[in-house]
């Protein structure tokens, strides 16, 4: 049946969602469909990073120095930065699907606002391939992996304050897949267990899913979610609604700029939004339209704070046009705009 799917219905349909489907049958990943994104390079101080295993089965003590990133290109980075809070913050900030496209610029975010992290990853090999070798001071690699609840030890959650969750995998059957890495055990199972496994003091769990998670009847949802993808978000973010945490859930359109998952820090840590930095954000799952992986990351740690969020769901798409930067009173107003009166 998928044979006689149009190439154009198909383009409709990852414009209009945040899943990077594969489709094996033609041979296209419909991510590719993204300009290219544009770098720029910021003279910023550097800032100390490290990790831990929770199993103690490795011991990082060397440090790697990172530079920081705006999700705007005419926002210089210096110390002096007003949006940028001080070292002294007493967040510390749990993310989860770090090593993917929005995750690693969430590290990057946090990063420049001298937030204290905490990443759960299945692999440590990877983080060090990402990350370098580290200590613990500023920022901590623990393994773990959601889809298995035995798997989240409690150490991993002592002194968590917030929690962003941006983990996913394609929409289609793809490698991708391999070992058990579906939409129902990332998306649903995973989200379940992270959840469940967190402690009562967490002040806000942010939660990454997708447009068209309440339209999976409808075309071309439809067909997106012919494997469950949009099912397993809707399930996830239906848990943790109901789970007495503070939550923001955040419904990209179609993800653009990135992945940045081959890049090594320093690069990535220049990526900008390029010319799409302007913000729309609705909710009611109407809107339609793709979303720089930036500007995600940027309305997640936005999220953290701003107390006009708390317990609501946004769809987030950009566009071309000046944006709000990290600018935390002009993503107060969008936010705050998107609400019915």
């Amino acid at each position: 049946m998928l044979c006689c799917v149009s190439f154009d219905l198909l383009n409709l349909i990852m414009a209009s969602t945040s899943a990077a489907a594969t489709f094996p049958f033609c041979s296209l990943q419909f991510h590719s469909l993204s300009s290219n994104p544009q770098f720029f390079v910021a003279k910023i101080p550097n800032y100390q990073i490290s990790f831990s295993s929770s199993r103690r089965t490795s011991n990082y003590n060397k440090r790697v120095y990172a530079k920081a990133v705006s999700t705007d290109p005419q926002i210089a980075l210096t110390e002096d930065n007003q949006n940028t809070p001080s070292s002294t913050s007493s967040k510390l900030v749990l993310v989860v699907g770090a090593s993917g496209g929005v995750g690693q610029l969430v590290v990057a975010s946090l990063l420049q606002r001298n937030i204290k992290s905490r990443l759960i990853l299945r692999d440590l090999e990877k983080a060090k391939a990402l990350f370098g070798e580290q200590d613990e001071e500023r920022f901590q690699v623990f393994r773990g992996d959601t889809r298995k609840q035995g798997d989240l030890d409690p150490s991993i959650f002592e002194g968590v304050t917030h929690v962003i969750c941006c983990t996913g995998t394609t929409a289609f059957p793809s490698r991708r897949w391999d070992d058990d890495n579906t939409p129902e055990s990332v998306d649903w199972v995973g989200v379940k267990n992270l959840v469940s496994a967190l402690p009562s003091s967490v002040k806000r769990v942010v939660l990454v899913s997708s447009i068209g998670v309440t339209k999976c009847n409808e075309l071309p949802w439809s067909i997106m979610n012919l494997f469950g993808v949009l099912k397993y978000k809707k399930m996830g973010e239906d848990f943790l609604q109901s789970s007495g945490f503070p939550f923001t859930i955040i419904r990209p359109g179609r993800l653009t700029d990135g992945p940045y998952t081959s890049y090594d820090l320093n690069t990535l840590l220049k990526a900008t939004a390029g010319q799409r930095r302007a913000v729309l954000i609705g909710q009611g799952d109407k809107l339609v339209g793709e979303a720089s992986r930036i500007v995600v990351a940027e309305a997640c740690i936005q999220a953290l704070d701003l107390e006009v969020t708390e317990n609501q769901i946004y769809e987030v798409n950009s566009v071309v046009g000046e944006g709000p930067g990290n600018d935390a009173q002009k993503w107060h107003e969008l936010f705050e705009t998107a609400r019915p009166r």
